[in-house]
């Protein structure tokens, strides 16, 4: 190993967990003065350029669609998608931003079910509202969470469709928060709902490079592209040392504070590769899991709507039988599609049913003893809790459309599969004997490593992990 330099701070990884970290840090004049960034993918565009994005993802090293090549997947018919890029999964990512709910956080204490967190959602809630300001949120007024702000910009208008189950349900029924802009903000065009989100070809949606990349820019930030973290050096208590490959080359460098900002499994895998002694590193690997319904109308154009996901519902998401099996969220879907009946083109609807599930040990990242820069992924499936949420869905469907005109509905037999989010391998906890990190993110074993992202998710809840994953890392810099 060849030792280059030493740092104050070194971050890993330039998504959204890392970024929020950094803006926070520099906007609190907390920024320390020698920081070093290690990104394992390139710079493939800086925001603007679509045709530069487009050969990006066709000719990287990794391509976020194939990213199962970075790792040992023993579940083929599970893939994990990312992009290993810089800006991570905002380059691919649809933009829907749905806080987690109040009770999301206490699922054990309410609902007898799996884990909670060691923080409440007004601890958090107003590190949402400062997340939804960096990314300027398109959202309503009313809200199923309580919220102390508003959101920045003004909602995505809804379906005709949507409009009814929205004088039905209220607050239960709204217009999706996202990051898809609604209206034009500095750099970023209104959403132009041509369903290509992980292209967006207006430049609509919030990524790192349209709003946080000038973090990398600045004179105390040096950011190394090309580097793939292996492992942290550890002596005692603390960690002393980076340990990474560039260019064929083994690195280290040494630094006061050291910061995980990867995706799930690679926290994972760098600490495993570090020796860390924690039972729950590597555990509970998980993600939500969604299947969509079709909903043919009668007599009723399903038109309107300005966005690809107009709206979220929420008549599933935290009721009694959460105790029984997952909670749902409900997207309507907007994207070009037609009912295949002349005269009835756009008498349909499109949603998709979001079921969470309780991270299970049983699936897991293990430590590759080849090759300690592809981790094994090990993932058996869902658990009775989700199956059972998707088993009683018809029935449940039955009850919240019913009166609506609606000739029949078709909903599909099997998952998705994949969610393209990553959760819940380096848990959060009270104490090292239930998990691997302390409310403030802090690793339990170690003094000076802070680990972020949705790697550290006790429970998923139905809902879109960003904007949470996001908001834990404002709250993880202020409290440093």
């Amino acid at each position: 190993m060849r030792n280059i330099s030493s740092y104050d701070l070194v971050v890993v990884g330039t998504g959204f967990a890392s970024s929020f970290f950094l803006y926070k840090l520099h906007k609190e004049n907390k920024l320390p003065k020698k920081v070093l960034v290690l990104e394992r993918g390139q710079i493939i565009s800086n925001g603007h350029k679509r045709n530069e994005i487009r050969e990006g993802k066709r000719n990287s090293g990794i391509n976020y669609r194939e990213s199962n090549q970075s790792i040992v997947n023993k579940n083929p018919d599970k893939p994990w998608i990312f992009d290993p890029n810089f800006g991570g999964s905002s380059n691919c990512w649809t933009g829907c931003t749905p806080r987690f709910m109040p009770n999301d956080f206490q699922l054990k204490t309410k609902y007898g079910r799996g884990l909670d967190w060691p923080l409440t959602y007004d601890e958090l809630e107003p590190y949402y509202g400062e997340a939804e300001n960096v990314m300027a949120i398109s959202g309503p007024e009313a809200t199923p969470f309580p919220k102390s702000t508003k959101y920045p910009l003004k909602p995505h208008a809804l379906t005709t469709f949507d409009t009814l189950l929205a004088k039905r349900y209220n607050e239960l029924y709204i217009s999706q928060p996202t990051a898809r802009a609604s209206e034009k903000i500095g750099n970023r065009n209104p959403c132009c709902s041509s369903s290509v989100c992980d292209l967006c070809p207006v430049e609509a949606k919030f990524t790192i490079g349209n709003g946080l990349k000038y973090l990398y820019d600045l004179e105390s930030v040096e950011l190394q592209t090309g580097a793939e973290v292996r492992s942290l050096q550890v002596e005692g208590g603390n960690v002393k040392g980076v340990e990474y490959r560039l260019k064929g080359k083994d690195y280290v460098v040494t630094s006061d504070l050291v910061v995980l900002g990867a995706n799930a499994i690679f926290n994972a895998n760098i600490l495993l590769n570090s020796g860390d002694s924690n039972p729950f590193v590597g555990k509970g690997l998980t993600e939500q899991f969604g299947l969509y319904g079709y909903f043919y109308l009668s007599g009723l154009e399903n038109v309107g709507g300005s966005s690809i996901i107009t709206a979220n519902g929420y008549m599933l998401y935290d009721t009694n039988e959460r105790s029984n099996y997952g909670a749902c969220l409900i997207e309507s879907h907007n994207g070009p599609y037609v009912r295949g009946e002349v005269g009835k083109w756009r008498q349909i609807a499109k949603y998709k049913f979001i079921f969470e599930d309780i991270p299970d040990d049983k699936n897991r990242v293990l430590i590759n003893t080849d090759n300690p820069y592809k981790p094994i992924v090990h993932f058996e499936g869902p658990s009775k809790y989700v199956l059972d949420a998707k088993e009683n869905l018809s029935k449940n469907v039955d009850q919240v459309f019913s009166g609506l005109p609606i000739e029949k509905y078709v909903l599909d037999t099997h998952f998705q599969k994949t969610e393209y989010h990553i959760c819940s391998s380096t848990r959060m906890s009270d104490n090292e004997k239930n998990g691997v990190v302390q409310k403030n993110l802090f690793h339990h074993g170690y003094n000076n490593l802070i680990v972020l992202g949705s790697s550290v998710f006790p429970a998923i809840s139905p809902s879109n992990p960003t904007l949470t994953l996001s908001a834990l890392s404002l709250m993880a810099a202020d409290k440093l």
